[in-house]
């Protein structure tokens, strides 16, 4: 697929992932749709000055329907999204065995129901016009788990499972659904830990380095642009979980 002049909405783009991966879109001459709950700064406007569009922004709250509704309505004035990147998400760590219901719940209604509550209309337009790309950020810890994170580990095992449900649907009229699970990749989260935890981590990681964003938005391009590739989880995490 050549992403010259196509409409790509990234959620959660006003940093880190979610930002590179807009980036690289827009790099690649795509029109792309900004997306997070309050307005990116001039700052990181003024970053996507040099390309061929510059960027469109939609703001809204992912697990609320009406919030998602409204976002919808924005982005049809734009036009007819031809690449869903999923990217928002949330974290909320406690261990399972004192993780409140409310707690758990946050996770899940934000990075899985949120992912649906935006995919599906999105997915039903793309089904009526027989073409579109879809790719969820799940996490290696929706494959392997991770300690005090049970919530986050749910939510990206069921985006995983959603993948490849809406995979087998979307084939038959040209969608292709794929999914990216990064390991630890530095961001904001990541330079928040102690040097301790920081150690520990990378001594977990075959290649003993941390990912970078822009890595996670080449292989969010690989996939846009590989038009034989749907229904699959690819891990790009240096090797931790094997």
């Amino acid at each position: 697929m050549q992403l010259t002049d196509k409409i790509v909405l990234v959620t959660g783009s006003t940093r880190g992932i979610g930002l590179a991966t807009a980036h690289a879109f827009a790099k690649a001459g795509a029109q792309v749709i900004l997306h997070g709950r309050k307005q990116p700064s001039d700052e990181i406007l003024a970053q996507f000055a040099d390309y061929q569009h510059q960027p469109a922004v939609c703001l809204g709250d992912l697990s609320s329907e009406e919030a998602v509704a409204e976002l919808l309505s924005a982005v049809k004035e734009i036009g007819v999204v031809d690449i869903l990147v999923n990217n928002a998400g949330i974290t909320d760590d406690s261990l399972a065995m004192g993780m409140k219901p409310a707690q758990f719940m946050h996770v899940i209604q934000t990075n899985l129901i949120g992912t649906f509550n935006l995919t599906q209309p999105i997915f039903k337009q793309m089904l009526k016009k027989r073409a579109g790309t879809i790719i969820n950020l799940s996490s290696v810890v929706g494959i392997g788990g991770n300690i005090g994170q049970a919530n986050y580990a749910a939510s990206k095992a069921g985006i995983i499972g959603l993948t490849k449900t809406l995979a087998k649907e979307g084939a038959m009229r040209g969608i292709r659904v794929n999914a990216i699970a990064p390991g630890m990749i530095a961001t904001d989260m990541t330079a928040a830990l102690s040097d301790k935890v920081q150690t520990e981590i990378l001594e977990q990681i075959p290649l003993k380095r941390f990912g970078e964003a822009q890595e996670i938005a080449e292989t969010a391009i690989f996939l846009a642009q590989n038009d034989y590739i749907t229904g699959q989880t690819i891990v790009v995490d240096g090797g931790m979980i094997g």
